[in-house]
């Protein structure tokens, strides 16, 4: 092989390692890219039960908090009982001492914005009409269940996050599947017994 050959030959082995080497440069900057990308709407979603004693009202609830930086898409939201999977809460709002008023949120579908908080349930009653015991004792009860969040970034990346009676870090997961139905949504409307008001009632005030 003449020189010239070899020369051509060391040239053109040069030109294939600078060109794989600039495919790997722009590969590795799109991948740095993706992930500032990914990094800047990179949701964390909290939900979580919490009870509020005021003046003149007394609350028991669930609420979710985004402290990401990225919207939290909630795809889903179901709520377990000892590992199984609950299609309605009708059976714990019939415990519930009466005389109370509630409000719900879908959440289903909704997006969390970052820093939002958002009361997906509230159930309020008068201060007169429960004592301090019973709301604790009440709040007991809903705290044994565990609710299960599925919810995406913009970039489809998703998470599942425990509340309630679990609290754990959100985990990845490959995707969520929509809920085809909203458990704060179906809550029926059927007026708890009118026995359980005076039941509520602190034994000082009957």
């Amino acid at each position: 092989m003449g020189t010239g050959n070899k020369v051509e030959m060391v040239i053109a082995i040069c030109a294939v390692v600078t060109s794989a080497l600039a495919v790997f440069i722009a590969w590795d900057q799109g991948r740095v890219m993706r992930a500032q990308q990914h990094g800047s709407v990179y949701p964390v979603l909290q939900a979580d039960g919490y009870v509020s004693t005021e003046p003149h009202v007394r609350d028991i609830g669930v609420r979710f908090r985004n402290s990401g930086v990225g919207p939290a898409l909630i795809e889903s939201v179901d709520i377990l009982e000892d590992d199984e999977r609950l299609d309605s809460l009708d059976a714990y709002r019939e415990t519930l001492p009466g005389g109370y008023d509630l409000s719900w949120t879908s959440m289903v579908g909704r997006a969390v914005a970052p820093g939002e908080t958002i009361n997906a349930l509230r159930i309020s009653w008068p201060a007169d009409a429960i004592s301090p015991a019973v709301q604790a004792e009440t709040a007991d009860k809903w705290g044994e269940l565990t609710m299960l969040v599925c919810y995406c970034s913009v970039f489809k990346r998703c998470w599942e996050v425990e509340g309630l009676s679990k609290n754990s870090p959100a985990r990845r997961v490959k995707a969520c599947t929509r809920s085809e139905e909203d458990i704060f949504e179906n809550l029926s409307e059927n007026p708890s017994p009118v026995s359980q008001v005076q039941d509520a009632l602190d034994p000082e005030l009957e």
